[in-house]
């Protein structure tokens, strides 16, 4: 294994991606990562023979350092905290083994020489200098991370004794180099592409079922999955983490490979009484900036809330009017991910067989009837 960069033959695409946001209180670690390690495993989508690994401090309110990073192949399903030993290869930062992130900045590893399988699951283990007290990270990981407060051996097949917490911390993305027809999708969400309600290590999320779905197609098998979802995340303003349209630049635009972009945003919006005008506009300007860069923007259908405490018959009302505007011809296609899950009997609330049961989050069964609902087509020319 080595640090070559992607052969001219090849270009870096994003397999795998947590949109960053500063981690509030009640998800902080279970001890300060200053000198701790932290083990963390995520599901990718494309493979490759190359890999880069995104760490972010851009929420941070001081400086971030990091020791030793190691990746290793996690072996397990659902995913642990055990790696395959065999695997575990050290990452570099400009050639050194430490790298140290300014307040408010992100770095890449250097190119490594690391088979990763389609579908597989990467471990990043990573000891941490100091860390400041602002953590960023991604609360909605539905995956659990293993931490030893006190320090470890980051290669060690096993963390004994690790504190657990099902939350990401520092850790934003993977990219692999692959060959020049593979493309990538950015989905831009919120709790429901964050996977609430799907299974905690299970990577049962709808995005992952779409991954599945679209490297089991043949046209499609190049085709990588970038959930750039984030549990409260509006589009206009509030909500938890960067809004869509604040992030967009970050999270869509700066995504490696992207071609693709589905929109699955605004519930948070309605239930904060923002207007269907002033949501619809703000997709407009997503459509926009998108087309500004040659890319193709889909807009994904608002799935219905009935029995959730967002639900009024106004929110109702504006919920309808958001979707008209999606089906309109504004985007560059339609996923009607709310005629995939609606109760036929009344269309406002969802089938009971997909209902968490608050009303608005899905069940892993009804995340895959959002991923069946998908046409594959738009993804493969």
């Amino acid at each position: 294994m080595g640090t070559r960069a992607p052969a001219p033959a090849e270009h870096w695409v994003g397999t795998w991606t947590a949109a960053p946001q500063l981690t509030e209180p009640s998800n902080l670690p279970p001890a300060p990562l200053s000198n701790a390690v932290l083990r963390q495993v995520v599901h990718v989508s494309l493979g490759g023979r190359r890999i880069r690994v995104r760490f972010s401090n851009e929420f941070g309110d001081g400086p971030l350092g990091i020791t030793r990073a190691h990746v290793a192949v996690c072996p397990t399903t659902p995913v642990n905290g055990t790696i395959d030993p065999a695997t575990d290869t050290s990452l570099s930062f400009a050639g050194s083994a430490a790298t140290t992130m300014a307040q408010g900045t992100a770095v890449w590893s250097d190119p490594l020489d690391f088979p990763l399988a389609p579908l597989g699951n990467l471990s990043i283990t990573v000891s941490f200098g100091g860390v400041p007290s602002h953590v960023t990270g991604h609360p909605g990981s539905r995956t659990t991370s293993y931490e030893l407060a006190r320090g470890g051996d980051v290669s060690a097949p096993t963390l004994t004794a690790a504190q657990t917490t099902d939350h990401w911390y520092v850790v934003s993305g993977v990219d692999v180099a692959a060959a020049a027809a593979a493309r990538g999708v950015v989905i831009l969400g919120d709790s429901i592409s964050d996977g609430r309600g799907s299974t905690t290590n299970g990577n049962d999320r709808w995005p992952d079922d779409l991954a599945r779905r679209l490297l089991g197609n043949r046209p499609t098998s190049q085709v990588a999955i970038m959930n750039q979802g984030i549990g409260g995340n509006s589009v206009t303003t509030g909500g938890l983490g960067p809004t869509a349209s604040a992030r967009f630049n970050r999270d869509v635009l700066g995504a490696s490979g992207v071609t693709w972009i589905v929109v699955f945003e605004g519930v948070n919006d309605i239930g904060k009484d923002v207007s269907a005008p002033a949501l619809t506009s703000a997709f407009a300007s997503l459509i926009e900036r998108a087309h500004g860069r040659h890319l193709r923007v889909y807009g994904a259908t608002i799935t219905p809330f009935a029995t959730h405490a967002y639900f009024t018959t106004a929110h109702e009302s504006t919920r309808q009017a958001v979707n008209a505007y999606v089906r309109s011809g504004a985007f560059d296609a339609v996923i009607d991910l709310d005629a995939a899950v609606r109760d036929p009997s009344n269309p406002s609330r969802l089938q009971a067989i997909y209902d968490t049961g608050d009303g608005l989050h899905l069940k892993p069964a009804g995340y895959q009837k959002l991923a069946d609902a998908v046409d594959l087509r738009l993804f493969d020319n």
